[in-house]
C-alpha cells in the first residue's frame, strides 16, 4: 500500500512524491496526504517516532532527536495560566532532549535529507540559511556524507558550528548582504548542472519535520490546544503546524478545533507582521537591530496557496511583532522560570505569548502550546566541543562573478 501522496493545492493533481512544485506553474504548494488517517507513534528513535506521517520510506538512524513535551508549572504560574505546554527543540539531557544543532531545524534536515538518499542524489545539495537551517543540515549531512553547499549572509557566521570531527562534505561560503541575498546566490547555483536545491518551504519533508512539534504536544497532552505560539521568520514553521493540526483533527480523538496560531515577528523587520496587517513595520536598514536577524525573511511565502495567509485564517490566529525589549525580558523570564537557555528566536516567540496573555487573546484555563524552536546551546557546551565550520570563500552580493566563483571553488573542493 502507498504510503503517501503528493497534491497541489490549487489543481489537486498528484504529483511525483519528490515534486517541489506543481507542473503546471500553479502559485501553490503540494501538501502530503498520508494513507493512515490516524497517528500511531513508533518506537523508531528520535523524530522517527512519527514515520506514519512523514513523507519518506527509510530513516537516518544517527544524530536524530526530537521535540520533548512538557507541561510548564513555573513560567504557567508568572503568566496566570493553568494549562501552559512547553514544547522544547534543542539539548537538554536532563528531559531527554536531543536535538544536537540545539533547534528544531533538524526536524527538517533529517527527513529531507532521507529523500535525497532516497532518489540516490549524487548532486551536490545547496543550502540557503541565516544559520539555524545550516547548521541543521551541516550536521546531518556530516553524518550521511551528502555533499552540500551552504550559503549564508557573513553576519550570521557564528552560528555555523557542529559537534562534529569530520566536516569534509560541506562547503561554507559566505555574502556580504542580508538572507534574500543568500537565498538569490543559491537559488542560481542550485539551477546549475551538479547541483540539487532542498526546496524550501515548498519541500514537504521540511514542513511535516517540523509538524511534529505539533504531534508531539498533542500526543503528550492528549488533545490539541486552544492556542499555538511560536517565532517565524518565513512563516513556514506556522503552515507546518497547521497541516499538522488538520490531520490531527482527521484522526478523529484529539479534538475538532484548530489551534489559533500566534505567529511572533522580531521589530524592526517584520515582513509578515506588515503582510498581514496592512501596516509597514520593516526598516530600511533590515536585518540589523533584530533581536534575532535568523526570523527575517524579506519574501516569505504569504499569500501562495497554503501559505501563512491561509493558515492564519484557518485556525483564527494572528501575527505580533515583539520589541528587542520585550524580547529580552521573556529570554530572561524564561530562562529563570524552566532553568534551561533558549535561543532568540524562541525569546520572541515567549513575547509573543506574554502580549497574548496581557491582551486578553488567551484565557487562563485554556490549553497552551509554546513552541521553544532552540535552547540549550549553553547546555550543550558542557558536554561538547563546538567546532566552527571553516568559512571556504566570502563574496559579496554585489559581485556580477559571485556565482561563478563560488561553483568553482565548491566543483574543485568536491572534485567534481
Amino acid at each position: 500500500m502507498k504510503k503517501y501522496d503528493v497534491k497541489c493545492l490549487l489543481c489537486g493533481e498528484v504529483h511525483n512524491p519528490y515534486s517541489l512544485s506543481c507542473k503546471k506553474g500553479d502559485d501553490s504548494l503540494l501538501r502530503a496526504y498520508y494513507t493512515a488517517k490516524q497517528l500511531m507513534p513508533t518506537d523508531m528513535p528520535g523524530l522517527w517516532r512519527y514515520y506514519n506521517w512523514l513523507p519518506v520510506e527509510g530513516i537516518i538512524e544517527e544524530g536524530s532527536g526530537r521535540t520533548i513535551t512538557y507541561k510548564s508549572e513555573k513560567l504557567a504560574s508568572a503568566l496566570g495560566l493553568d494549562d501552559l505546554w512547553i514544547a522544547f527543540n534543542g539539548y537538554w539531557p536532563e528531559r531527554d532532549a536531543y536535538l544536537m544543532t540545539c533547534t528544531f531545524k533538524d526536524l527538517e534536515s533529517f527527513p529531507t535529507m532521507q529523500r535525497l538518499m532516497e532518489q540516490e542524489e549524487k548532486r551536490i545539495m545547496v543550502v540557503a540559511s541565516a544559520g539555524n537551517t545550516a547548521r541543521a543540515f551541516a550536521h546531518v549531512c556530516s553524518i550521511t556524507g551528502q555533499p552540500l553547499l551552504l550559503v549564508v549572509p557573513k553576519e550570521s557566521v557564528h552560528r555555523l558550528w557542529t559537534i562534529h570531527d569530520d566536516n569534509h562534505s560541506v562547503c561554507l561560503v559566505t555574502v556580504e548582504g542580508d538572507y534574500f541575498d543568500a537565498i538569490a546566490l543559491a537559488g542560481k547555483i542550485a539551477s546549475r548542472e551538479g547541483f540539487v536545491n532542498e526546496g524550501g518551504a515548498k519541500n514537504v519533508a521540511r514542513r511535516d519535520g517540523m509538524g511534529t512539534v505539533m504531534l508531539d504536544a498533542v500526543l503528550t497532552s492528549n488533545e490539541l490546544p486552544a492556542h499555538y505560539f511560536q517565532a517565524v521568520g518565513s512563516g513556514t514553521g506556522g503552515i507546518s503546524a497547521w497541516e499538522a493540526s488538520m490531520r490531527l483533527v482527521e484522526d478523529g480523538r484529539f479534538g475538532n478545533t484548530l489551534p489559533k496560531l500566534h505567529l511572533g515577528q522580531s521589530l524592526p523587520c517584520a515582513p509578515l507582521y506588515s503582510l498581514w496587517k496592512g501596516t509597514d513595520a520593516i526598516d530600511a536598514a533590515c536585518p540589523d537591530e533584530m533581536y534575532d536577524d535568523v526570523l527575517f525573511n524579506r519574501k516569505p511565502p504569504f499569500a501562495v496557496k497554503g501559505g501563512v495567509k491561509n493558515a492564519l485564517e484557518a485556525s483564527g490566529g494572528d501575527i505580533y511583532a515583539v520589541s528587542n525589549e520585550e524580547a529580552s525580558y521573556a529570554q530572561d523570564l524564561f530562562e529563570k522560570s524552566e532553568g534551561i537557555d533558549i535561543n532568540p528566536a524562541a525569546a520572541v516567540a515567549v513575547a509573543t505569548l506574554v502580549q497574548a496573555v496581557k491582551a486578553g487573546n488567551v484565557k487562563p484555563g485554556e490549553k497552551i502550546v509554546l513552541n521553544i524552536t532552540g535552547g540549550g546551546q549553553k547546555r550543550l557546551i558542557k558536554d561538547y566541543e563546538l567546532k566552527q565550520l571553516p568559512v571556504s570563500l566570502a563574496v559579496s552580493a554585489k559581485d556580477e562573478d559571485a556565482e561563478n566563483m563560488v561553483v568553482k571553488k565548491v566543483t574543485e573542493g568536491f572534485g567534481v
